[in-house]
Parts: C-alpha cells; structure tokens; sequence
C-alpha cells in the first residue's frame, strides 16, 4: 500500500458544480488536436468547474493509449487553469495501476474509475479493485458508477466501505438506483455527480455537488446557471431553466452517445462529425432535429 496514499493526510479535492466529459473529435480517422484544444478554450470560459478527458464520451476505448496521453495533454493545455480529471478503464489490474502511475505524472485532479467492464467480479473483487488503483494514485480517485457499460453494480454497502479510503472522494452516478442515490447523498463522505443527463436537475435538488454532462457541450453556460440556481435554492427558476434544457438533454441521447453530440458540435464548426468505428455517425432524421435545437453559428467544420 502507498504510504502517502493510506494516511489520513490526503488532500479533500473539490469536485463541485459542472464538469464537461469532452469528445474526441477526429479527422480522416486521426485524431484532430487543434480542434480538441479550439473547442476546450471555448468551454473552459462558460461557467465549468473543469473536464473530463477520455471518458465514454471522448471515445477512450477506441484510444490507444499514446492517443489518450495527447488528448489529455490537449485538454490541459487548453483547459485555462481549469482542473482536468482523467478517465481510466480496464480490466487487468496490474496494467491498470501501471497506467495510473503514468497518468498521475500529469496535472490531473483525479482519476475516473469504473468497475473492470466485462468480468463482472463479486462485491468483494470490486472493493479489492478501487482500494488498489487508489492505493497506487496520488490523485482523487473518482468512482464511475455505470453497471450497463461495466456489466456490474457496485452495492451501497461496497461504496460506503470505499467512502473510508482517503483517495476515493466522489462518485459519477450512473447506477440508476435512486435510493442508492439518496443514500449517497445523505451519507456525505462521497461528493456524488450526478453522471445521467436526465437526472441532473433531481440530484442536485437532493444535494448533489454537480454533474458530469455530455449535454453541456452545448449551452454551457445555461446548465452551469442550472447548478447555480439549485445550489442557491432558486427552485422556481432553476424549474424553469430545466424545463427549457430537457427537451435538448432528451435529443443527445435518442441514439448512442456522443454520436448527437458531435453532430451538435459539428453544425457550429467546432469539429468533423467523424467517430470510431464501430461508432456510427447519427442518422439524417436526428441530425435535422439536433440542427434545428440551436441557430446555426457556422459552417460544418468539415466544409
């Protein structure tokens, strides 16, 4: 065990308010990093608390892993000062803590972790699983809560048992449990995110500390007001303001993500439309719809 890592001197990070899991955009299927660095300096001044780079919605599985270090490197060039957190997935462990000690090289602020994907292990396994990658980091570990990409749940009684180690401080909720959820919350020793678009406005109403959102890629600084106004118990406006962003939230993921948000993103010149295969770009119907959510700034970025 780390034993920086498993002292009771591990700084408390702040993982507050709004934070964008950033795409990846690509080009003739290379990765485009002026693009990657033009949209990030562009969103680092609408209201974020930070980034997250190479999480689901920055396509990190289809990433090696010399991409993912210049897409991070990207992201911290151009984030502002502005903290980044970097996603980390896998299923062998030792790998995995060996990447980890890469990464924490870099000015991260934290490291997000989901359960292995595939092997689903037992409670127990998961325990042993985030306790080592945290033990190994020595920066905030994150816990990314989302059983239908991972193909396993992680039970309350195994994230309140995570909640005593010093380097585990939040959670990105996806688990779709709302007593989970609550508990969490009312617990407290876990920042929870609120990590399903769709369920931003009624985590933070019971006390979330933000949210991590594919959807604030676009009118960012409407979902940043979003969380001010919950947070400073305006519910009358901040209903009305989720009222306006749901049926956009709704669109973004009527098909796989972040194929709709790309091609939001596409429309205002920021990126190609271009993903990994076996990643598809969205169908003509949705792209009328998703195009007709917002006026047109640009030209396709592609043109």
């Amino acid at each position: 065990m780390n034993a920086i890592n498993s002292s009771h001197e591990a700084i408390r990070a702040d993982f507050s308010g709004l934070w964008v899991p950033l795409v990846t955009p690509f080009r003739a299927g290379s990765l485009d990093l002026p693009a990657l660095k033009r949209l990030a300096t562009h969103l680092a001044g609408q209201g974020l608390a930070g980034f997250v780079a190479c999480g689901s919605t920055g396509e990190a599985a289809a990433l090696d892993k010399a991409e993912q270090l210049a897409v991070l490197d990207t992201t911290l060039t151009a984030a502002r000062g502005l903290p980044v957190i970097m996603g980390v997935s896998g299923y062998h462990l030792g790998s995995t803590i060996e990447w980890v000690g890469q990464l924490c090289q870099r000015p991260i602020a934290g490291l997000l972790v989901p359960a292995p994907h595939y092997i689903r292990p037992s409670q127990a396994g998961l325990l042993h699983w985030f306790r080592s990658i945290a033990d190994a980091s020595r920066v905030p570990v994150i816990v990314y809560d989302i059983p239908y990409r991972t193909g396993c749940a992680i039970d309350l009684a195994t994230m309140l048992a995570l909640a005593v180690h010093p380097q585990i401080q939040a959670i990105k909720d996806c688990g779709g449990d709302a007593l989970k959820t609550q508990a969490l919350i009312a617990d407290g020793r876990l920042q929870l995110l609120a990590g399903e678009d769709a369920q931003i406005f009624n985590a933070m109403a019971l006390g979330a500390s933000g949210a991590i959102a594919a959807s604030a890629h676009v009118r960012t600084q409407e979902f940043a007001g979003l969380l001010q106004l919950v947070q400073t118990g305006k519910m009358a406006q901040a209903r009305s303001s989720w009222w306006r962003l749901l049926p956009l939230i709704q669109a973004l993921f009527v098909e796989p993500n972040p194929a709709p948000v790309k091609t939001l993103l596409a429309s205002q010149g920021w990126l190609c439309d271009e993903l990994r295969p076996p990643m598809q770009s969205t169908s003509a119907m949705l792209r009328v719809e998703l195009i007709n959510k917002l006026p047109k700034e640009a030209q396709d970025g592609c043109a």
